[in-house]
């Protein structure tokens, strides 16, 4: 049997890259998107409805698991996998955003951090050591080391959070101990390229089986997240995956597995799905709750063939959104989450099949327009 944790590619177009990651529950096939699941569900999906449309990577959080229902728990109920009821890879963050997001709860200091629980007001403190005993009672096959994740647009605080990451990212090596668990560093620095390049040299130089680009998506503007992404794919090693954390639009897998990302997540697939929304393959989103899909007999995307466009209409998803029944949440989140996996799976297959790129400027030209609609006769 080969050993967990390696990286194979198999085919290349430009930076962009297909490739296989091992892990003990399974084979991850890259590059892909990796629906979340906050506090070990996604939200208005069962573990079967993931399972069918092909989700082969489940995040959770382990800020949200440790507050409750905590992470002993989840140990002697099996870890997360036992847990939740998902047999294929998880991955946990570090919960280091969550942390660094309550900005007037929260202190810092070389060692790591205090904050106050934004559930009932009571005093935490996180340490890499603590997170990583935290992340190994939870069991995922993937886990993240303790970051600061600063104000992308802050020169100065940037310079000082790249110390701490960088340090906190030794110490969670050394905290470290279970063998059947990788640990990825995370790669930080705002929207400066010194400072990105700076942190991909200390990042990869401490031998993590891949490595994760944190702080984008973050309130920097898309082409600052653009030109990051290059600075950054340039120089990571080429031999481990590389995971663009918190990021998940159809334009931003197609701009992000262009320049060489590896995994994807993000919240909002699902988040959009409880509002009312639905991503277009092609580019921009429809809002349902609209009357001019009162009597539209289309699926909401001629383009995808996930359930609730295999057999529900516009008109049908409008209904159920004005009757405020929850099955409108969770066929708009089915069809959001399909049409992330399979656009990843999608361009995957054009980078072995060799025609990656026209995929890629035909769908470019597609998501000029974020405006663009399905026409109605089709």
């Amino acid at each position: 049997m080969p050993e967990p944790f390696q990286f194979t590619l198999e085919g290349r177009s430009g930076r962009a890259r297909a490739g296989r990651f091992s892990t003990p529950h399974g084979d991850l096939e890259t590059p892909l998107f990796a629906p979340v699941g906050t506090q070990a569900t996604v939200k208005a999906i069962t573990p079967a409805q993931l399972d069918e449309m092909g989700a082969s990577l489940v995040l959770a959080n382990t800020y949200h698991l440790y507050l409750r229902p905590g992470d002993e728990l989840v140990a002697e109920m099996g870890g997360l996998h036992e847990f939740m009821r998902w047999p294929h890879p998880i991955l946990t963050d570090s919960g280091g955003f969550q942390v660094f997001s309550l900005a007037n709860s929260r202190v810092i200091d070389q060692d790591g951090v205090t904050f106050r629980s934004h559930l009932d007001g009571s005093l935490h403190r996180f340490t890499p050591a603590k997170v990583m005993q935290i992340q190994e009672n939870l069991g995922a096959d993937i886990i993240m080391v303790f970051d600061e994740c600063a104000e992308p647009n802050d020169r100065a605080y940037n310079e000082e959070a790249l110390l701490r990451t960088h340090a906190w990212a030794e110490l969670c090596i050394a905290g470290k101990t279970r063998k059947d668990q990788a640990l990825f560093g995370i790669v930080q620095g705002g929207i400066f390229d010194d400072l990105r390049a700076r942190s991909v040299e200390r990042i990869a130089s401490l031998g993590f089986p891949g490595h994760a680009i944190g702080g984008l998506s973050v309130g920097e503007t898309k082409e600052d997240m653009h030109r990051v992404l290059d600075v950054v794919n340039a120089i990571l090693p080429e031999d481990k995956p590389r995971y663009l954390m918190g990021v998940g639009t159809p334009e931003d897998l197609v701009q992000g597995i262009k320049r060489g990302v590896d995994l994807f997540d993000c919240v909002l697939p699902t988040r959009l799905g409880r509002n009312n929304a639905a991503f277009l393959r092609r580019g921009g989103r429809l809002n349902l709750k609209n009357v001019e899909y009162l009597r539209d007999p289309n699926p909401i995307d001629a383009d995808c063939t996930c359930y609730a466009c295999n057999n529900f209409t516009r008109a049908y998803l409008r209904h159920l959104i004005q009757t405020n029944e929850m099955l409108s949440a969770t066929l708009l989140s089915i069809h959001n989450l399909h049409t992330l996996i399979y656009l990843a799976k999608d361009l995957r297959a054009a980078i072995i099949r060799g025609d990656f790129e026209p995929m890629v400027a035909q769908l470019e030209l597609q998501q000029l327009d974020k405006r663009v609609s399905l026409p109605t006769n089709n």
